[in-house]
């Protein structure tokens, strides 16, 4: 089985296994999205131990074990306050803090956004703490969501609340 981070396609596929089969997992490929400071892709799968410690120690209870056993996050837990619990019980550090951002990874609303159908909601914009989602007001509609990249954590926050599970965690590849 091909475990990766991205929501990218994957040209690659492999036989699913009965878990997937039943949650609707037709690519044969298991996304995770791991805890903040996590290695890259591969190095992180081959530090990881599959201990749980990290999992034992987030005071947010976001994090759960996943597919063979690798901790991920689950924003429908709560939100990641970065508070680095996970990374400091990481012994095989498999998350480790360089000293950069905790990740790359950042929310994108998708087009089942109630907003975006013309339905008054504004619920991610109230629960981001950072203020990086905010509604651009339109003439004679109603006013759309918008995601400022430099402002977003990834810390999920908004997730969870969204009525329509319309925002998702994905990697970002800033433009430079």
């Amino acid at each position: 089985m091909n475990l990766r981070f991205s929501r990218a396609q994957s040209s690659k596929q492999s036989p699913i296994d009965r878990a997937q089969f039943l949650r609707g997992n037709w690519r044969g490929v298991a996304d995770l999205l791991p805890p903040p400071w996590a290695l890259e892709d591969e190095a992180f799968f081959k530090a990881c131990t599959q201990c749980a410690e990290c999992i034992t120690a987030c005071p947010e209870n976001i994090l759960r074990a996943g597919n063979k056993g690798y901790p991920q996050v689950d924003f429908q837990r709560g939100e990641c306050t970065f508070c680095g619990d996970c990374e400091r019980s990481c012994k095989p550090n498999a998350l480790l803090d360089d000293g950069q951002s905790a990740w790359s990874y950042r929310a994108q609303i998708n087009n089942q956004c109630l907003a975006l159908k013309s339905v008054m909601c504004r619920t991610c914009a109230d629960c981001c703490d950072t203020r990086a989602i905010s509604f651009q007001l339109a003439i004679g509609g109603f006013a759309s969501p918008e995601i400022n990249l430099n402002n977003c954590t990834g810390c999920g926050a908004c997730i969870a609340p969204c009525p329509t599970g319309s925002i998702e965690i994905t990697k970002y590849q800033p433009e430079n």
